[in-house]
């Protein structure tokens, strides 16, 4: 696998929280010593890329460069972007992460008569706020699911991911959300773009059978589980969702 594309996950597979997983930052010390090329590809949608790389160098990563993040909000902005080139307004629940993602494509954030909403997760998202966008999509703008995560690891637990807020959006306005990340196609053709890397080049690898191998799985991209996070070996013939290799700790990938 040396000569693969390495896209990564972050939590579950690079931390949980603030927590460092063992094992990865020897792995990503081997890439970079390696000169072997990689993206982080996450369905975070909260973070900036400044951010993201901020998160893990307070960790004690080393090496970790903004450009190295690819996210969901950066996936969803850019596709409709390029789908949709003549709507330009749009109104969004989410973070900063999600808001310099649409700005960096030029559009017009609108509350009043968006042509679409974007929903990524909002830690701090109040009932109005829901309120307010899903008035929206009451009258007709289009609903853009970022991520299907339907809960998030945490070094307290489980959380509600974003994947359970697009759910209570698709059921409040009756409309069926145009879905970006992880596991969708949209996703990895986006990522792929930005890295400039052909699919037969790509090893993806992540903790969560249901969004980063099920992705891969879909794409015939090769794919590696760690079973860091969400799921083990045993979830993947419940799930009936198999990577091409399973390891309990990255370090497993260098040797």
């Amino acid at each position: 696998m040396k000569n693969k594309f390495y896209m990564i996950d972050l939590d579950g597979t690079m931390y949980l929280g603030t927590k460092r997983i063992k094992g990865a930052k020897t792995f990503i010390d081997y890439l970079l010593n390696n000169n072997i090329d990689f993206i982080f590809l996450t369905n975070n949608s909260c973070r900036t890329q400044i951010q993201a790389a901020n998160h893990m160098l307070k960790m004690g990563f080393e090496g970790i460069r903004p450009e190295m993040f690819y996210t969901s909000a950066m996936a969803a902005s850019d596709y409709i972007a390029r789908t949709y080139p003549t709507k330009r307004k749009v109104n969004f629940i989410g973070e900063k992460g999600m808001y310099e993602a649409l700005i960096e494509n030029n559009f017009i954030i609108d509350s009043n008569n968006p042509d679409f909403i974007f929903v990524g997760l909002d830690r701090n998202a109040s009932y109005q706020d829901y309120s307010l966008v899903l008035r929206s999509l009451v009258h007709g703008a289009r609903l853009i699911g970022t991520n299907d995560d339907r809960i998030l690891p945490s070094e307290q637990g489980e959380n509600i991911g974003n994947g359970s807020v697009v759910k209570m959006f698709e059921y409040a306005c009756q409309q069926e959300a145009i879905k970006i990340g992880k596991p969708h196609n949209v996703m990895i053709e986006q990522a792929l773009r930005y890295a400039n890397v052909a699919k037969e080049d790509v090893i993806i690898v992540g903790d969560n059978l249901e969004t980063d191998i099920k992705m891969g799985n879909n794409a015939n991209i090769e794919t590696v589980l760690v079973t860091t996070g969400i799921h083990n070996m045993e979830d993947c013939y419940r799930l009936n969702i198999k990577p091409t290799y399973i390891v309990a700790n990255l370090i497993g990938l260098i040797k």
